[in-house]
């Protein structure tokens, strides 16, 4: 293997040797606390232009199966790993994981010391760095941020007959594993692109309509705040993870980005209702500033124990619930995953005659 090396915009430079495609990559450097499913993660859309740290120490040691990716092409910008497991065991593995990546076209390095880089990360904030076999980097000083939701949303509708209700997803990078949840549940989904509007949804007659994950500032999407409350207003409505945030600024809020942002499968989250505790997977950098929700419009119902940041939101007056966590939970625990259930009873229960897609 090639040496290689990540350097950060800041300065630092790891070292370690080149893995995946042989290509150099410029990227916002993140890191993701989760102890499995690192192919989920290489494959969540939501990490578009992320250089992608594992902080568990080893990377590879089940493989990759046919089963796991969260979509057709990882949209990542690079990884960075400890330990490369080269011989991975697992009943369902045909592919390692440095051959994932290459296939893929993702550039990677691997024997970093990936705790001094979250060490890093944590105390400089989110920075971008550079994946190259030379530790020489030039960094853009004017470089325009590409709008990432549109390089991974769908181009078209398509459609999953099923025999329950009809659930439009608005794609702004969703996972496969939320299109499955719902199947699950028996809804028939229509997955559209993320700037359909109110009245091609309204065409679609559903019965309601969930917002999805993806990657980038929320607020990079403004041209759109307005259709999303036209739709969040006629139908039931669930905002996942960017679709959360998407619904609080529609509805007025503002956003702000984390230090370094919360990304992993082991983040609590309190339930306020009931003062349950939820282990929640999450992977963001954004989140809804706490004053700027307007209670008499909005009811905060999670809250994130760790940075008491607000975690998930309902409407007083229309069926809208949000969540900034996954709650279908892949990768992740399932504490969560009665959210999708209840929503979709919900929308069977307002429209039990409504169900066939005419």
């Amino acid at each position: 293997m090639e040496q290689g090396y990540l350097t950060l915009e800041t300065g630092e430079v790891f070292e370690g040797v080149l893995i995946g495609a042989e290509k150099d990559s410029l990227g916002e450097v993140v890191f993701n606390t989760s102890m499995t499913g690192y192919q989920e993660i290489i494959t969540d859309p939501s990490y578009a232009g992320q250089i992608i740290t594992f902080c568990y120490p080893i990377i590879g040691n089940y493989g990759i199966n046919a089963l796991d990716d969260e979509s057709i092409s990882p949209a990542l910008a690079g990884v960075v790993i400890g330990d490369l497991c080269e011989t991975p065991s697992h009943y369902q593995s045909f592919q390692k994981f440095s051959e994932k990546l290459k296939q893929a076209g993702v550039p990677g390095i691997a024997g970093v010391d990936t705790r001094q880089l979250v060490k890093t990360i944590r105390s400089r904030g989110t920075v971008k760095g550079f994946l190259s076999k030379t530790s020489d980097a030039s960094f853009p000083t004017t470089e325009k941020t590409p709008l990432w939701v549109d390089q991974v949303s769908t181009k078209k509708t398509q459609f999953f007959k099923n025999s329950g209700p009809h659930v439009v997803m608005m794609d702004f990078g969703f996972k496969k594993s939320i299109l499955n949840a719902l199947l699950a549940e028996g809804c028939s989904v229509s997955v559209v692109p993320y700037n359909t509007s109110f009245d091609k949804i309204k065409a679609l007659n559903p019965d309601g309509v969930l917002i999805s994950n993806g990657p980038g500032d929320p607020m990079s999407l403004k041209k759109w705040f307005p259709e999303i409350k036209k739709i969040s207003q006629e139908y039931p409505t669930l905002g996942i993870c960017l679709g959360h945030q998407l619904i609080a600024l529609a509805y007025g809020a503002k956003t702000e980005k984390l230090a370094y942002g919360h990304r992993g499968g082991n983040h609590p989250v309190k339930e306020l209702t009931t003062g349950k505790v939820k282990i929640t997977a999450q992977n963001h950098g954004y989140v809804v500033v706490d004053n700027s929700i307007d209670g008499k419009v909005f009811d905060v119902t999670y809250r994130n124990v760790n940075d008491k940041s607000i975690e998930g939101l309902q409407h007083k007056t229309f069926p809208i619930q949000t969540v900034q966590f996954h709650p279908e939970a892949h990768p992740g625990p399932s504490d969560t995953a009665h959210i999708l259930t209840e929503f979709v009873t919900q929308i069977a229960s307002l429209g039990e005659t409504r169900y066939a897609v005419k």
